[in-house]
């Protein structure tokens, strides 16, 4: 038996070491969410109850599906041809468009020229504007339930890691919107799991109070004695200014009132005698106010 070269061996290594690791693309269109048998679920532009696909754009610009084709029949490829020129048929990044599997095309771009038999397999496809490159398709299973639609859990997650279809009845009929939502909190059912009785959140709730009023105690506290230095500062330059213009030191109030008061005192130690006489000086001129006839006599009135 001949023994194999090692550049072959080599390169049959490197080809199953690359099948192995081949990474699985979702299409950048993808067919998301059907809905088979529409009895009491959502209506159309005309009030009317169809069954109904969902284009899913899974990239990150926006996307044109204006003369793409879909179908239901492997046969036909073309079998509706969507109409160009509608500016509604450029789905913007990670939107949707629907389309109404009523079999009335007149009544617009999105009503579709075949419906969706709810008996039986429904295999949807959809085609590039050659018709001859399949971007997207799905196999709906037949016995759909009323008003329970069908497609991926995440919009446009069509293969899982293993390369396997994640395709299953979902919980929610979404036309048009995320098939995806959140109805409640995870982190506030998980912390409700933790504590129900609710004591961590008082406590956690008291405790970031109680350290906001004490940085806002130290806030203001370091603001004050900020202002306090400033404000010292100040002074002390205004007292030094005024010194060194003068040449002189100031004097404060209570100095110069005991420097007065003992001034007084020692006044009044001097000429405490003296204060009590009385001095009269004789008058030189004879003539006194008091001894003149004019003031005693009336003035006769002038004709």
């Amino acid at each position: 038996m001949k023994k194999l070269p090692v550049s072959l061996l080599l390169l049959l290594f490197l080809l199953s070491f690359s099948s192995c690791t081949k990474k699985v693309v979702n299409p950048k269109l993808v067919i998301n969410e059907v809905l088979v048998v529409n009895e009491n679920n959502f209506v159309d532009d005309y009030g009317q109850r169809s069954a109904w696909i969902e284009i899913f754009n899974n990239t990150g610009s926006t996307q044109n599906v204006g003369g793409y084709f879909l179908t239901n029949d492997k046969s036909n490829t073309k079998k509706y041809p969507i109409p160009r020129g509608d500016v509604l048929t450029k789905i913007l990044p990670q939107q949707h468009a629907l389309f109404w599997a009523d079999n009335t095309p007149t009544k617009g771009t999105f009503h579709l020229n075949f419906t969706l038999d709810t008996s039986k397999e429904n295999w949807i496809g959809l085609y590039d504007e050659s018709g001859l490159v399949l971007i997207d398709e799905i196999v709906i299973p037949g016995g759909q339930v009323p008003d329970v639609s069908y497609g991926y859990e995440k919009d446009g997650v069509k293969y899982a890691k293993d390369g396997s279809i994640l395709l299953a009845n979902l919980a929610k009929v979404t036309p048009s919107t995320n098939n995806y939502t959140l109805d409640k909190n995870e982190k506030v059912e998980k912390f409700l799991e933790i504590d129900p009785i609710g004591v961590s959140m008082t406590l956690t709730a008291m405790l970031i109070v109680f350290s906001a009023l004490v940085m806002l105690f130290l806030v203001f506290k370091l603001i004050g004695n900020i202002s306090v230095s400033i404000s010292r500062s100040r002074n002390t330059g205004k007292a030094v200014v005024k010194e060194s213009e003068t040449g002189s030191t100031i004097i404060s109030g209570e100095v110069l009132t005991a420097i007065f008061m003992a001034l007084h005192e020692e006044q009044d130690q001097e000429h405490d005698i003296e204060s009590t006489f009385l001095t009269f000086n004789k008058v030189n001129k004879t003539y006194s106010p008091w001894s003149s006839k004019i003031y005693g006599l009336r003035e006769i009135p002038r004709k």
